[in-house]
């Protein structure tokens, strides 16, 4: 079957990881309005599509390493919603025992390394890790999720630059959805073909439109086989988001037309409803996925309200080397 046909399962499948990514999400607003979360917080909503339709191609041995943007990479990697709601908590039950909050998720278990707050970041961790798994024989990807505001970085030409020379299993994923943080990118980038910045060095790449789940997941099944090859990937997906930059951003640098306009390509209405349509997915398929996923985010919040604080004597723990004295 093609991968631009799915079958019911995975229809369900992709709606649920979409729906279940923005719920979660709508539930850390609420959450933030009772300042129950603290601190930054940014929002993936509107952007579902990308790491639904990457990640779910992706193989349990493979790594991520994403942006202060990643509650939906690693709700969809596998990292459970109520760690990572604890964590957003700042509960010593989340993925980083409450210490990374919203901007700084891991989970060494399911290879979800962060989670980085700083712009550009990610790209030479990325390299690193792909670096380690060659050197080591291990047959995996290193899936690298970065915004278009990275592309001004250095670090993001050093990075392709070495991955294409170490022949590394790198699949760079530029999440591009026009701003970085208040600028648009047509003032940061005097070629704004993200994608093509790749030929200067010898990466493959493809653009695709992140609104589109099957034509994300597609482009990710060629950009990931290429990568384990050993050849670096840089895939583009263009993509927007409906929210503010974060939750302090008073948003004064697109006008509320341009976001009407956007949310027009709503990546889960535009798959439910094309899904709907040939008749794959049917209204009870979505109130059946809606019940679930309300079930599983009330949980996480239980299971986060009920968490503890780490004690005041941790204070220095995980700070300093607790090596043995001579």
């Amino acid at each position: 079957m093609s991968l631009l046909m799915p079958d019911h399962d995975l229809a369900r499948r992709l709606l649920w990881q979409m729906v279940r990514i923005r719920r979660f999400e709508e539930k850390c607003i609420e959450m933030y309005s009772t300042q129950k979360i603290r601190g930054f917080m940014h929002l993936y909503i509107g952007e579902e599509a990308v790491a639904t339709g990457i990640i779910e191609q992706m193989r349990l041995e493979d790594a991520i390493v994403a942006t202060y943007r990643e509650h939906g990479q690693a709700l969809a990697r596998g990292v459970s919603a109520g760690l990572i709601m604890a964590e957003m908590f700042g509960k010593q039950e989340g993925c980083a025992r409450g210490r990374g909050g919203s901007m700084h998720l891991f989970d060494a278990k399911t290879r979800f390394y962060g989670g980085n707050a700083i712009v550009g970041g990610g790209l030479p961790l990325a390299v690193g890790l792909a670096l380690a798994d060659k050197m080591q024989n291990r047959q995996a990807v290193t899936v690298c999720f970065f915004g278009e505001g990275a592309v001004a970085e250095g670090e993001f030409h050093e990075s392709l630059n070495l991955s294409a020379l170490w022949q590394l299993p790198v699949l760079f994923v530029c999440e591009n959805n026009l701003y970085a943080m208040g600028t648009a990118l047509r003032f940061t980038e005097s070629k704004m073909d993200i994608a093509s910045k790749g030929d200067a060095y010898g990466v493959t790449n493809a653009v695709v439109d992140g609104m589109d789940v099957l034509a994300v997941r597609e482009a990710a099944q060629n950009a990931l086989e290429t990568a384990r090859r050993g050849q670096p990937f840089l895939l583009e997906c263009r993509t927007y988001r409906f929210r503010a930059h974060s939750m302090f951003d008073a948003e004064l640098y697109r006008t509320k037309e341009e976001v009407v306009q956007w949310k027009k390509r709503d990546p889960i209405t535009l798959f439910f409803d094309s899904m709907k349509t040939i008749s794959i997915l049917t209204e009870a398929d979505l109130i059946a996925v809606e019940a679930e996923i309300t079930k599983e985010v009330d949980e996480s919040v239980a299971f986060a309200e009920v968490g503890t604080w780490e004690p005041v004597d941790d204070l220095t723990r995980f700070v300093y080397s607790e090596g043995k004295e001579s």
